[in-house]
């Protein structure tokens, strides 16, 4: 049996994956993370973006976080998400049309606050998207 960590995935709603995973990818602020077992201690912001769990046995979920924290210990990495769902629940087609709408507001500049708005807004729906395709490399294969 492969070595693996216990693995938590919580947001301010609710704990959305707990249980043994062998990697754990992440997108964290200065680029993806990859935490296997043994990994040395780590606490680092995450930008929006998929989280791949490889679960023990070789089955892989794909979550959606919306930002957050990543914390490894020895034997236990935490997501703490603000906001965490599974990535068949997400809405491809209402991403695309966030996406769309956040392009529009940018392109027209009508001020400061709705261009800064409208890039996270579609920051938000591009990472969405990702997981998404993700997800679906994954059934694909």
């Amino acid at each position: 049996m492969a070595m693996s960590v216990h693995c938590d995935i919580v947001s301010a709603e609710e704990s959305i994956f707990s249980g043994r995973a062998e990697l754990v990818v992440a997108s964290g602020v200065l680029g993806d993370l990859g935490i296997a077992p043994g990994h040395a201690a780590l606490l680092t912001e995450l930008q929006p973006g998929p989280v791949r769990v490889k679960k023990q046995g070789g089955e892989e979920e794909i979550f959606y976080v919306t930002g957050g924290f990543i914390e490894v210990q020895p034997n236990v990495v935490t997501v703490l998400a603000d906001t965490a769902v599974r990535a068949d629940d997400i809405d491809a087609a209402e991403a695309e049309k966030a996406k769309a709408e956040a392009l529009r507001v940018i392109s027209n500049k009508a001020s400061e606050f709705e261009y800064s708005r409208a890039a996270v807004e579609l920051a938000e729906a591009t990472a969405r998207l990702r997981t998404v395709q993700q997800l679906r490399r994954k059934l694909g294969a």
